[in-house]
């Protein structure tokens, strides 16, 4: 009975503590009755009724996350979800910072939750309103990004992952979260079919530094290696940044991939498919099968491109022959994807079976291609800008100071003199 009147005495508190003033003085309240919340937490749920979530969010959270973390069934926890979905849309983003490991917590129980039920499209919403609350600016880059992006992935809704992938990620917690958000994204944007994007964030994975070696790196270097082929039909070299341990070890985690690349530089529809069918459970096993797939497909749209680099036009019978389709209806409906896609510019004429080959209309001077390049101006400049602000700040920092000045080698006079002294 005494437990319970003390737990009304600190709701009491909660509700009287709103003012942003008072809310350091509740914090610290909170924090001492953070164990008795734990030993009542079956007494909460009455409790948690009796609160405001938009106006009592720091009291709200610490008894919603101290009877979360007690021995309470799936299915209790699945009554619960509508709260925790109601409080992650209203509450203040200022006070659930006052407590931010709590609500992560809070937040991870309520995605592994929605992803036991198979319904992770319940779970978008509410997450990405935690993501953005959580948020101190929009450059930086929370433990939630991630999680928020394994539920739009589940649940098949990649452009609802498009609301945190658009903007610039400059500054992240830690090296985990920065890894999952851009291989998440990468498949993202797969899943979108936008090929190049997609390229972007997997390598942002496989160039991050590295002391060792991570799983999601390995991954997201087998998933490259396919969008690549498929965008541009070449895998480029690792970049000079790219970390000695990435350029040294991430091959032998991907030989079937390599093999991939060496077949597809013969351009030979056949021995692709080959080479699929022969590594296909590997495919399988690392759930690359499709882009694989999409890499044999891609073949086909790669050779009709060079045709359009040779031939004005050319006969639908002649497509298909050269680039080893079914007959012309097969060629005319590649031709008509590439069309639709912008890949290349093209007639048909179906009355005489022949493809009339174009060169690009886009003269760069439309209002829409003016505003693309204007934005695109805009967000190199604030990113010069970011960029020139952080070389700033590291220059003064004393601990970078103090490593560059023990790895710095100490320069002798000879260092500085062009002339060998064998010559004076």
């Amino acid at each position: 009975m005494a437990a319970m009147e003390s737990l009304e005495t600190l709701v009491a508190h909660i509700q009287a503590f709103t003012k942003p003033e008072e809310l350091s003085q509740l914090q610290s309240l909170l924090k001492q009755s953070d164990e008795a919340l734990r030993l009542q937490s079956t007494n909460l749920p009455p409790l948690l009724s009796q609160l405001d979530p938009s106006k009592h969010s720091l009291g709200f959270l610490y008894l919603l996350d101290a009877y979360l973390c007690s021995s309470i069934t799936r299915e209790q926890v699945g009554d619960f979800l509508p709260s925790i979905a109601e409080f992650l849309k209203v509450c203040s983003a200022h006070q659930i910072r006052l407590a931010s490991d709590k609500f992560i917590a809070v937040c991870r129980c309520f995605k592994d939750q929605v992803m036991r039920q198979q319904t992770p499209i319940q779970g978008i919403a509410p997450l990405r309103s935690a993501v953005h609350k959580l948020q101190v600016l929009p450059e930086h880059l929370t433990t939630l990004h991630s999680d928020f992006l394994q539920l739009c992935l589940l649940a098949k809704c990649y452009k609802a992952g498009l609301s945190v992938l658009e903007s610039d990620i400059f500054e992240a917690e830690n090296p985990r979260d920065l890894f999952l958000f851009f291989y998440y994204g990468g498949m993202i944007y797969i899943g979108l079919k936008r090929f190049g994007k997609a390229l972007e964030c997997l390598q942002n994975v496989v160039t991050s530094p590295m002391a060792n070696l991570n799983a999601i790196a390995i991954e997201a270097y087998k998933k490259y290696i396919l969008v690549s082929l498929i965008h541009s039909g070449q895998v480029p070299s690792f970049p000079k940044y790219t970390s000695a341990t990435a350029q040294r070890n991430l091959k032998n985690y991907a030989q079937v991939y390599h093999d991939l690349i060496a077949v597809y530089g013969t351009g030979t529809h056949s021995e692709i498919e080959a080479c699929i069918q022969q590594n296909i459970e590997r495919f399988q096993a690392d759930n690359n099968l499709g882009l694989a797939k999409q890499v044999l497909s891609s073949l086909y749209k790669r050779n009709i491109q060079r045709l359009t680099q040779t031939y004005l036009t050319l006969s639908l019978q002649d497509i298909s022959n050269s680039v080893q389709l079914n007959g012309p209806k097969e060629a005319e409906l590649h031709v008509l994807h590439m069309i639709q896609d912008g890949e290349i510019h093209a007639t048909i004429n179906q009355r005489d079976g022949m493809v009339i080959f174009h060169e690009d209309p886009e003269e760069y001077k439309t209002c829409e291609m003016v505003n693309h390049i204007d934005f695109s101006i805009t967000r190199l400049m604030a990113l010069s800008k970011k960029l020139s602000a952080i070389n700033e700040q590291m220059s003064c920092d004393p601990a970078y100071l103090n490593k560059i000045g023990r790895e710095r080698t100490r320069y002798e006079l000879d260092d500085f003199d062009s002339v060998p002294h064998k010559f004076l």
